[in-house]
Parts: C-alpha cells; sequence; structure tokens
C-alpha cells in the first residue's frame, strides 16, 4: 500500500482542558445589554443615540477587522482558511474558525481593545460625543465574550488551543 504524500492529512489529537457552555439565559443578557445602553444614552446624552449606534457598530467592526488582521500579519501568523467574520452571536466580527492558539487569540484581542478603544476616543475629534460614545460601546460590547473566555481561562496553561462554537468555546491541550 502506498502513502501519498501530497494528499495525506494531518490529524491533530487535543485533550480537552476546560469548557466554558454559553447558556441561552447568558446570550439573552448579552442583547439585553447593548439595549439598555442604547436606552440609557439616548435618554440621558442624545435623541440621535440609535442613529449613532447603528453608524458605529460597522465602523467598529471595521476596525476590530483591520486591527486583528494587522497583528496577525504582523506576527506571521497565518490567517488564510483559520480567521473568518462571523456574524453568530455572541462572536461577532472577525474570528478564528478552527483551532487557534491561546497565545495567538489573546495577543490579537489586546490589540484590538486597546487599538479599537483609542481609534474611537480619537473620534472625539471629529464626531458628536453620542457617537463616539456609542463607538466605544460597540467596541467593548463586542469584545466582552471573547475578553470574558481569556478571563475565564487565565489560570490554565497558555500553550493550548481554543475551538468556538455558537453554544461554547473550549479550550484543549495538546
Amino acid at each position: 500500500m502506498e502513502t501519498n504524500q501530497k494528499g495525506a492529512a494531518t490529524f491533530y489529537q487535543y485533550r480537552l482542558i476546560k469548557k466554558i457552555n454559553l447558556s441561552a439565559w447568558l446570550l439573552r443578557s448579552y442583547i439585553a445589554l447593548i439595549l439598555i445602553f442604547i436606552v440609557l444614552e439616548t435618554v440621558f446624552l442624545s435623541p440621535w443615540s440609535v442613529l449613532y449606534m447603528l453608524l458605529a457598530a460597522p465602523v467598529t467592526l471595521w476596525i476590530q477587522y483591520v486591527v486583528s488582521r494587522s497583528v496577525l500579519l504582523i506576527s506571521g501568523h497565518p490567517i488564510a482558511k483559520r480567521w473568518k467574520s462571523s456574524l453568530r452571536l455572541p462572536w461577532l466580527g472577525y474570528m478564528p474558525d478552527q483551532y487557534i492558539s491561546y497565545r495567538t487569540f489573546r495577543k490579537v484581542q489586546m490589540h484590538n481593545f486597546w487599538i479599537g478603544l483609542c481609534i474611537a476616543a480619537l473620534f472625539i475629534v471629529w464626531s458628536p460625543p453620542g457617537f463616539t460614545l456609542s463607538m466605544i460601546i460597540c467596541h467593548l460590547w463586542l469584545l466582552m465574550p471573547r475578553l470574558y473566555a481569556l478571563f475565564r481561562f487565565n489560570r490554565v496553561d497558555q500553550d493550548g488551543m481554543l475551538k468556538f462554537t455558537s453554544s461554547d468555546v473550549s479550550y484543549y491541550a495538546q
């Protein structure tokens, strides 16, 4: 029996270390949180806040996409088939589609967090305060599930792999 090296698949064996289940209650709370912020911003800051939030969401998603992709390209990580834009809750935005190194994911999300906040803060110069606040809220809301996962996996060995699905996030060791 001949082995075809060109068509041979590589199989990885990962051992599940920790899993975070995303319950329906948690997802409903996540959606309710953005609605609460929109209502509070509308009442206390500007009646245009709903429009500002609708404008801030794609701008924030684009900023996070550019930052994530730049960090991955600069650090030399392969991204061709591993990262994709996701429209499923709670993983909105540019997310890994396969197993991803915990360190790589943490690096991308920390850069996303800080650079995204700085860019959103720069908008105060050119736009109304309501739009800037909407961008900051939208930025933090989009990153909240990712930062929650990083926080929950903070105490595990950082050489593992993460896998994201719509109902959970899992941490695996090789």
